[in-house]
């Protein structure tokens, strides 16, 4: 799959690019999917908030009416009097029970209003409640002594419908002339009336569940009746910690499938808490839908865009298939294939460069051969002077024996220094040789000239001891010197200085020589002319065309000097480069400077 995949742009292509294109659009749908998670069950929480809103303010409607109903009682003129005696009168008892019981019946969620004396034993009831085991008649736990008002927890009584559970509202009747206690009332709320209309609030679309919290943490009132009268933090462990008392706000409790959103709000006349659970589950089905859409979108979208990219790819591809083919056909004997560029974009461009490339590599393939042609011919010519030379030595040695038989010795030392001076140009046919070995048959050409030209000029060498035993290309020296020798010093007229030095230039490894005279020196218009003429003819040809027939016609009129300059500049090209080229500077009366580099060798090509 790997190899397959590689072997070919396009697939290569395709696949990156969709990938790139599939995975934004699968990191942006599940950006949409967990936004859209997050915004509903913020939406849950904020609907839940106003259900639970509306939950405690009906719950605050009932205890608020209880509070009101018991301060009314309470201070009720029959009341106080009938609980300031000593005794039971039943027919006061009677008319006080039959108004709390037009009372009670006027509210559906009051179970029982029950006045208590405390001097003597009679109960006030609106409601007959046994004990749950079906004892004798029940009666609420009253507090002892001057205790305050307070609210039973949630507890089971019995009458002749069944069973049922309530909440009681407990708080003193005091006299209202010495404020003594004179008994208790209590309230009791039907629970079930409580809760009855929880369920259609539709917590969490009706998912979800109510329950009122008291102050210790009893469940109150519930959807779920098996609950009542329960610790919170036996049903939920953990979950009262989680719950701000007095505070109303959201918080997540459980793990897994039992994972659920709680919700509480307080009760302001009491303190309790109502609390609202909605299970993560029913988030999961109501984001079902939005799964669905966005899986829906995000194949489509991957599919448009793996059309769209193996369009685009094959159709940039295709010209790339094209010049792919003519480049594997290469024919080393013949021309580069055209390529048809159909386009002017980059490919188009490409297409261009290539047809370039074709015909520059065959210029440079006949420049090649036209380059050996020549340099084969110079060599030639090099080889062919040698032979007169090695003549010339032999004729030369016969003369300096003869001089040293007549006791002629300024003739014997001038024809042993010329005899030298061809031994070492001949090199046993070598092109390249020591720097060392170039010194010394420079030093043997100024031997022979010094006897020729006496007291006319002095040689100075500064020569970099590292570079003596590196190789470079013979005769190379002797014509500059004699350029400086002839057309310098002697053109002066008085003794001059010729200076030759030879440094490392170690950050190119590359020598640098220089041949320095202070003889006459040349005008501007003469250095031009000697410039244009010593410019060998490859790179005369990259001149502009004036300024190569200039070269040409200021070449013809110079002396033999300049042809020694251009043949050195020639074999200088031939053997290393444009970047080998001679460079003079000369000024009229300050004297002239040749220099050159070339690369450092440690032996010969």
């Amino acid at each position: 799959m790997v190899r397959w995949l590689t072997s070919s742009l396009q697939r290569k292509l395709s696949v990156v690019v969709t990938a790139s294109m599939i995975v934004p659009l699968v990191a942006l749908g599940l950006f949409a999917f967990l936004f859209a998670s997050r915004i509903t069950e913020e939406k849950t929480k904020l609907s839940g908030m106003d259900t639970l809103k509306q939950v405690e303010a009906n719950l605050r409607y009932m205890l608020q009416d209880a509070e009101n109903l018991s301060i009314f009682l309470i201070g009720e003129r029959d009341i106080q009097q009938y609980l300031s005696r000593d005794e039971d009168h039943e027919a006061d008892r009677l008319d006080i029970v039959g108004r709390m019981t037009n009372l009670a019946a006027s509210k559906k969620y009051i179970a029982n209003i029950a006045i208590y004396p405390g001097r003597f034993d009679a109960a006030l009831s609106t409601a007959t409640w046994y004990e749950p085991d079906g004892g004798s008649l029940f009666s609420p736990s009253l507090p002892s002594g001057n205790a305050d008002k307070r609210w039973t927890g949630v507890y089971p009584v019995r009458n002749y419908a069944g069973i049922q559970n309530v909440i009681t509202l407990i708080r003193p009747i005091r006299s209202i002339h010495n404020y003594r206690p004179i008994g208790w009332l209590s309230i009791s709320l039907n629970e079930n009336a409580i809760s009855k209309g929880w369920p259609a609030f539709g917590l969490g679309r009706g998912e979800g569940s109510l329950e009122l919290i008291g102050n210790t943490g009893e469940v109150l009132s519930s959807m779920d009746k098996s609950r009542l009268g329960l610790h919170v933090s036996d049903l939920e462990p953990g979950l009262i910690t989680r719950i701000q008392k007095g505070h109303s706000g959201t918080t997540t409790y459980g793990e897994e499938e039992r994972k659920r959103t709680v919700l509480y709000y307080p009760e302001e006349l009491t303190g309790w808490t109502l609390v609202g659970m909605v299970p993560y589950e029913q988030y999961r089905s109501e984001n079902s839908y939005i799964i669905i859409l966005t899986a829906i979108a995000v194949a489509l979208s991957a599919l448009i865009s793996g059309g769209l990219v193996w369009f685009t790819v094959r159709r940039v591809t295709r010209p790339l298939l094209v010049l792919t083919r003519h480049l594997s056909r290469i024919d080393p004997k013949r021309p580069l294939p055209l390529f048809r560029a159909e386009s002017d974009d980059e490919i188009g461009k490409l297409g261009e460069s290539y047809n370039l490339l074709g015909a520059h590599i065959e210029w440079l393939k006949e420049e090649i051969i036209r380059g050996e042609a020549r340099k084969k011919e110079a060599d030639l010519r090099v080889l062919q002077a040698q032979i007169n030379p090695h003549f010339l030595y032999n004729t030369l040695s016969s003369i300096h024996w003869i001089a040293l038989m007549s006791k002629e010795n300024r003739i014997a030392d001038m024809v042993e220094g010329l005899s030298d001076f061809l031994r070492i140009s001949l090199n046993k046919g070598q092109d390249y040789c020591p720097v060392a070995q170039e010194i010394a048959h420079i030093r043997h050409y100024v031997r022979v000239q010094s006897i020729r030209f006496p007291d006319q000029f002095v040689l100075h060498y500064i020569v970099d001891p590292a570079l003596e035993q590196r190789m470079m290309l013979k005769l190379l020296l002797q014509p500059l010197v004699e350029n400086a020798m002839i057309h310098g010093i002697q053109q002066a007229g008085n003794q001059g200085t010729i200076t030759i030095m030879i440094q490392k230039d170690s950050a190119v490894e590359r020598m640098n020589i220089l041949v320095l005279d202070d003889g006459a020196g040349m005008e501007l218009e003469q250095l031009e002319q000697l410039r244009a003429s010593i410019i060998p003819a490859d790179e005369s040809n990259m001149l502009p065309q004036g300024s190569h027939s200039q070269g040409k016609q200021l070449g013809q009129s110079l002396s033999d000097g300049g042809y020694g300059l251009r043949n050195v500049n020639e074999r200088l090209f031939l053997h290393y480069g444009t970047d080998a080229l001679l460079e003079i500077h000369s000024k009229k009366g300050g004297g002239t400077r040749i220099s050159f580099s070339i690369p450092i060798l440690e032996e010969s090509p």
